[in-house]
């Protein structure tokens, strides 16, 4: 407990009346083994009109946080086995699924990484949108219409009033990634969860699709927790980054700060993987090994097994410290390294 106090108290520099608080969060899935833990004590703070990045590799537990907050584990296969999620003070874990379904779409909207599955292909894409408009601010059929309307040109939608009665499939991929953004701020959220919105899009429309969430978020003065799993995407949008390993934040800190400063190996190696234009004496490059299985997670730092700078002393699982008053990080090493910013 003396861990988790820590990272609340220091977490987030900036966010004294945070909008989202995650604190000490737990959650564990069903498996072969039992109930394996895959988000362990992760703890976090959300400003209000704050975009911040939830960085890491597949694996990492940063789209499971994300689906906790709104409550959308699967049933019997995950749960949340301890820990707080406040939204505006209100304690998220107790409320029923009545009270969640209320807030969902309302208070907090998701965009989910591939829209083609999010879309329902039976039905229009305008009608997903109003029936969405409908359900949390009533009205009449026309008045939710003309909001689906109104959405879909306010994401860039060319001629959204002709468009609003196609069907999913009749979209091209970016244009239904904005749909998705379309419907998800259509009732103004506070806080929207963004994962992967960029995934598969190529490098033209991720651009603009990062332009679009940052159009949105000033506009409608919400805030947004993207979760990515590239720090690119995270440099162009976002003011702040927690890094994810292994189910556990291994650091947090300001974009410019953690690019510059890098305290944790794991987050060395994630700004290495990072593509670079008009560089050809170096490669991007990997990190070796793999992420350790939830049921079979390292003694010590879960990254050890992975770390060239790991030493006998790695065995003992490391506290999330604070290194600067914006700066955390999970590594004994990290006052001794100097690890390599961002090319």
């Amino acid at each position: 407990m003396e861990e988790q106090a820590s990272t609340t108290t220091t977490a987030d520099a900036g966010t004294a009346v945070p909008l989202l608080e995650v604190d000490g969060l737990r959650v564990e899935f069903a498996t072969d083994h039992g109930w394996a833990t895959v988000v362990d004590g992760t703890s976090f703070r959300l400003g209000a009109r704050e975009i911040v990045g939830l960085v890491g590799e597949s694996g990492s537990g940063k789209t499971v946080t994300g689906l906790s907050v709104l409550g959308l584990l699967p049933r019997g296969v995950g749960r949340v086995g301890g820990g707080r999620i406040e939204l505006a003070g209100r304690n998220l874990l107790g409320l029923s699924e009545r009270e969640l379904r209320s807030i969902r779409g309302n208070d907090v909207a998701m965009i989910f990484q591939e829209p083609m599955t999010s879309l329902n292909p039976a039905f229009r894409v305008g009608d997903q949108i109003a029936e969405t408009v409908r359900l949390h601010r009533g009205g009449s059929r026309r008045a939710a219409r003309e909001r689906a309307i109104e959405v879909l040109g306010l994401v860039g939608i060319p001629q959204p009033r002709r468009r609003v009665d196609d069907y999913p499939h009749e979209f091209s991929g970016g244009m239904r990634q904005r749909a998705m953004i379309a419907m998800a701020v259509s009732c103004e959220p506070r806080l929207l969860i963004a994962d992967e919105p960029t995934t598969a899009l190529d490098v033209t429309i991720q651009a603009q699709v990062l332009e679009l969430l940052a159009d949105m978020q000033s506009e409608l003065g919400m805030s947004v927790l993207l979760v990515t799993h590239d720090l690119g995407v995270v440099a162009e949008v976002c003011e702040r980054v927690i890094v994810m390993y292994a189910g556990q934040v291994v650091e947090q800190a300001g974009v410019t700060e953690l690019f510059d400063h890098p305290r944790h190996p794991y987050t060395e190696g994630l700004l290495a993987a990072m593509p670079q234009l008009g560089t050809r004496e170096r490669r991007p490059s990997s990190i070796s090994g793999r992420t350790p299985e939830p049921w079979a997670m390292p003694p010590g730092c879960r990254f050890a097994p992975r770390c060239s700078y790991a030493l006998a002393g790695c065995e003992v699982p490391p506290p999330l410290v604070r290194t600067r008053p914006d700066h955390l990080t999970r590594c004994i090493r990290h006052d001794e390294l100097t690890l390599e910013a961002a090319r």
